[in-house]
C-alpha cells in the first residue's frame, strides 16, 4: 500500500483558515472602529445642529424680552396718557362747577361776615372767617343750607376775636357740595 501522508495538508489548511479569521477578524475591527468614529461624528453633528437651535432660540427670545417690555413701557405711557386726559376732562368739566360754587358762596355770605379761607377737599369746603356776631354766623348757616349748591353746614369751631369787635368771633364750619338734580338744572335754563 502507498502511504500519503496527511499532516501536512491539514497543517496548511489549519494556517490558511487561521489566515482568513485574522484578516476577517481584522475586518471587522477595522468595521466596528469606522462605524463607531461614523456614528460618533453623526452624534456630535446632532449636538452641534441642537446647541446651533438653541442658541438661535436664545437669541430671538432676548429679542422678544426687549420687545416685550418695550410693548409693556408703551402701554404704561398710554395708561398714563389716558389717565390725565380722564383729569384734564374732569377738570374741564367741573369748570363751570366750580364757578357756581363760588357764585353760590358770593351770594350766601350776609352782611358782616367775612371769609379770610377756604379751602375744598372731596365735595366739602371749609370756610374760615370772621363775624361781627354769632347772629351773623347763624344767618350764614341758614344762608348756606338753603343753596341749591351748598348743604348741610357743620360748625366746627366758634371763638370770640375781641380785636374786631366787642361781639365779634372767629368761625370755622364746613359745608357740603351738592349739586342740583338734573330735572332742577334743565328746568332752570
Amino acid at each position: 500500500m502507498a502511504q500519503i501522508n496527511l499532516l501536512p495538508w491539514r497543517e496548511e489548511r489549519r494556517q490558511e483558515l487561521k489566515k482568513e479569521f485574522l484578516v476577517t477578524l481584522a475586518l471587522v475591527a477595522f468595521l466596528g472602529a469606522g462605524l463607531v468614529l461614523l456614528g460618533d461624528r453623526v452624534v456630535n453633528g446632532q449636538i452641534d445642529h441642537q446647541k446651533a437651535r438653541n442658541n438661535y432660540l436664545t437669541q430671538n427670545i432676548k429679542e422678544l424680552d426687549k420687545k416685550v417690555a418695550e410693548i409693556r413701557n408703551l402701554q404704561k405711557r398710554r395708561q398714563q396718557l389716558i389717565e390725565r386726559m380722564r383729569v384734564i376732562q374732569e377738570l374741564q368739566g367741573n369748570r363751570p362747577i366750580i364757578v357756581r360754587i363760588m357764585d353760590q358762596l358770593v351770594r350766601t355770605i350776609p352782611d358782616g361776615v367775612f371769609y379770610t379761607s377756604l379751602a375744598s377737599s372731596k365735595g366739602k369746603i371749609k370756610i374760615d372767617g370772621i363775624a361781627e356776631s354769632n347772629n351773623r354766623v347763624s344767618s350764614l348757616m341758614r344762608r348756606l343750607d338753603g343753596s341749591d349748591w351748598l348743604a348741610s353746614p357743620n360748625l366746627d369751631k366758634v371763638k370770640a376775636a375781641t380785636k374786631y369787635g366787642d361781639q365779634a368771633t372767629t368761625f370755622n364750619l364746613t359745608v357740603k357740595v351738592e349739586l342740583p338734580k338734573v330735572e332742577e338744572q334743565q328746568g332752570g335754563k
